[in-house]
């Protein structure tokens, strides 16, 4: 291996390190969120209302400045940057960022007028729900697209960070998005203070309005943490579009197909909503279950799919191909020796780790199963991370469109017919199969052009011992201590160190 790709490699590794320490951080705050919620308002109505009044949002963000432009943005910024400059990367930066803030803004105008007809719409966010809770959705529907808005620039300059190499900043952001939503929660919602030892914290009582208050606060903090970093590479702003420029061209040319994949991604967030409406607390059930499958989703899968991608850019810039196959495989080898054990340590233990968030037998129960489902997915979800961005990095953004499409038809089939079967888990089941469907149909697409990505080696068989192993003695302790926080932990610690050295060949691989 020559020295720049051995350091190219290394690049990565402290990237990823740096992605998912943040990301850890960024977890545990979200859990403690999550906790705070679950004891404030259970699986009550209005945070089932709260929950769906996300999808609209979280759909425009993710078309424009989120994840469809983002990916499209990264690999042209890092070409533009590499072969021109900083000056006329930040250009390029400031007429995509006008471009995406002019166009957030005049569809969150039209979503907040026909926001009440979108909810209670036949095929809309939440037909399910009664009159009472479809204007309170509506409400704070209408609400969540300030936050949009300012995410609409914090997205971008998020990429613009990442283009340069730079990628503590961004991964700092989202910490500061919990904390302003964990504020949200604390103080801004319940009627009675926080106790925290001898003290107690003040409280608005805003009910499920100091939710949203809270997102939009941290989206203020999103987006400030940042700002140093724009002052660090000599941010400049111009107040121009230009849409006849060919790298404005190129970056749209590759958001084309990256809005309409992203488009299918988030139609499976308001089907599974849409679906799960007219089933009381499974709203909730069903985000408290992706909450709890990102969270190793996105410590492992998320930050080796960001570092990676500019990388696989520069490789796939310079037709480096060995050097990008390597990547690929690497990351396919640490990704399956990681999240496989976890998904199978976390689905046995899950319903003792679950008791911590106050709910009842029934809601608990529903939980559970929701998150199980999920869990199926993990690997797949991880790997997607990686196969998608694989196909950005060498400006094909057509054939994740095309797989997209094929997998949120295939989780709307499922949906329907696994809902019947298994109530809201079903739900979460068909998301699991759509998707990790998707990622076996990217990696094997990837592997006729590159031959060898998909060969795992010694990691295979040492990933089943992992797993087996690790289930067994997790199983053993449930059946022993029982159903309990403690019980549970004590399980998954156990059963995950007995499955540790069985997959350290990958770990030490992702540390060095």
């Amino acid at each position: 291996m020559s020295s720049s790709r051995s350091s190219r490699f290394r690049t990565v590794g402290r990237a990823t390190l740096i992605l998912a320490f943040f990301f850890a951080i960024d977890k545990g705050l979200a859990f403690i969120r999550q906790v705070l919620i679950a004891r404030t308002f259970g699986l009550s109505p209005e945070l089932d209302a709260f929950n769906a009044a996300n999808n609209l949002p979280d759909l425009l963000f993710a078309l424009i400045s989120g994840g469809a432009l983002a990916m499209a943005f990264i690999p042209v910024l890092t070409e533009v940057l590499t072969l021109r400059g900083r000056r006329a990367m930040w250009r390029l930066f400031a007429r995509i960022a006008n471009l995406a803030f002019l166009t957030t803004a005049g569809l969150a105008v039209l979503i907040a007028i026909f926001a009440e007809p979108l909810v209670r719409w036949e095929l809309g966010i939440a037909p399910g729900f009664t009159p009472e809770f479809q204007a309170l959705t509506a409400q704070l529907m209408r609400l969540n697209l300030i936050a949009t808005l300012i995410f609409s620039l914090s997205g971008l300059v998020a990429a613009s960070l990442y283009a340069q190499q730079h990628f503590w900043l961004p991964a700092l952001a989202p910490v500061m998005y919990n904390v302003g939503q964990i504020i949200g929660i604390a103080i801004l919602a319940p009627e009675q203070g926080l106790r925290l030892g001898p003290v107690t914290l003040p409280s608005l009582g805003l009910g499920v309005h100091g939710l949203v208050y809270g997102v939009i606060f941290g989206a203020l903090l999103h987006l400030g943490v940042q700002v140093p970093g724009l002052v660090r590479y000599g941010f400049r702003w111009w107040p121009e579009v230009r849409l006849h420029d060919p790298d404005v061209r190129k970056v749209l040319r590759l958001m084309g197909p990256r809005v309409l994949t992203m488009f299918f991604i988030q139609l499976v967030f308001l089907a599974r909503d849409n679906l799960a409406s007219s089933i009381p607390g499974a709203v909730t059930a069903l985000a408290y279950g992706w909450f709890i499958m990102q969270v190793p989703e996105t410590l492992i899968g998320t930050a080796m799919g960001i570092a990676l991608l500019p990388t696989l850019s520069t490789l796939s810039a310079q037709a480096d191909w060995d050097g990008y196959r390597r990547a690929l495989n690497q990351g396919v080898r640490i990704l399956v020796a990681l999240t496989l054990p976890i998904a199978v340590l976390l689905s046995i233990t899950m319903p003792g780790l679950l008791q911590i968030l106050g709910l009842n037998f029934q809601d608990t129960a529903m939980v559970v199963a929701a998150t199980r489902a999920y869990l199926a997915g993990l690997t797949g979800h991880a790997l997607l991370e990686l196969a998608a961005r694989g196909f950005y990095a060498r400006q094909d953004a057509r054939t994740p469109l095309l797989a997209s499409a094929l997998t949120t038809a295939g989780y709307l089939t499922f949906a329907w017919l696994f809902r019947g079967w298994l109530g809201a888990a079903g739900i979460g089941l068909a998301n699991a199969t759509a998707f990790t469907a998707e990622a076996i149909l990217l990696l094997l697409l990837t592997q006729r052009r590159f031959p060898g990505i998909l060969r795992l080696g010694s990691t295979g068989w040492r990933t089943a011992a992992a797993v087996g192993l690790g289930a067994a003695v997790s199983t053993l302790l449930m059946h022993i201590l029982g159903p309990t926080v403690w019980g549970g932990l004590v399980a998954l610690l156990a059963g995950g160190a007995l499955a540790l050295p069985w997959v350290w060949p990958e770990v030490r691989a992702l540390l060095q």
